[in-house]
C-alpha cells in the first residue's frame, strides 16, 4: 500500500517537473525524469512551513510580551506536517510517517479547539 502511494507521488512529481520544464525551459530537463529533484524541493518546502510556525509564534509572543500561540501557528503546523507526511510516504519512511501522522492529528485537534472557542466567544 505504501509502495503504491509512493509510486503515485513520484508520478505526480514527474508531472510537476514536466510542467515546470515546459513552462520554464531554462530549468534542467532532469526535473521531468527524476522525481527525487522535485521531492527534495517538496521536503525542504515542508520543513520551511513547519519552521515558520515557530517564527510566527515568536513574533506574536514578543509583541504581546508573553508566550502566545496564534491560530496561524496551527495552520502552519498542519501545512508543514502534511507536506512532510507526503514526503515521508514518498520516502517510505515509517518513522517520519508515524511522527507526522500523530502530529497532524494533534494540530488539527488544537485548531478545532481554538476555532470552537472563538465561535463561542463570538456568540
Amino acid at each position: 500500500m505504501i509502495g503504491a502511494l509512493s509510486d503515485a507521488i513520484a508520478t505526480g512529481a514527474l508531472g510537476v517537473g514536466s510542467f515546470l520544464v515546459m513552462l520554464l525551459p531554462f530549468l534542467p530537463a532532469s526535473l521531468a525524469t527524476e522525481p527525487e529533484q522535485i521531492m527534495i524541493i517538496v521536503g525542504f518546502g515542508g520543513q520551511a512551513l513547519f519552521a515558520s510556525r515557530f517564527i510566527i509564534q515568536w513574533i506574536k509572543s514578543e509583541g504581546a510580551g508573553k508566550s502566545v500561540i496564534p491560530v496561524t501557528f496551527w495552520y502552519f503546523s498542519i501545512g508543514g506536517g502534511a507536506v512532510l507526511f507526503l514526503y515521508a510516504i514518498w520516502r517510505q519512511d515509517p518513522v517520519i510517517m508515524c511522527g507526522q501522522g500523530l502530529g497532524l492529528f494533534i494540530y488539527a485537534r488544537n485548531l478545532y479547539f481554538v476555532l470552537r472557542s472563538q465561535k463561542a466567544e463570538a456568540q
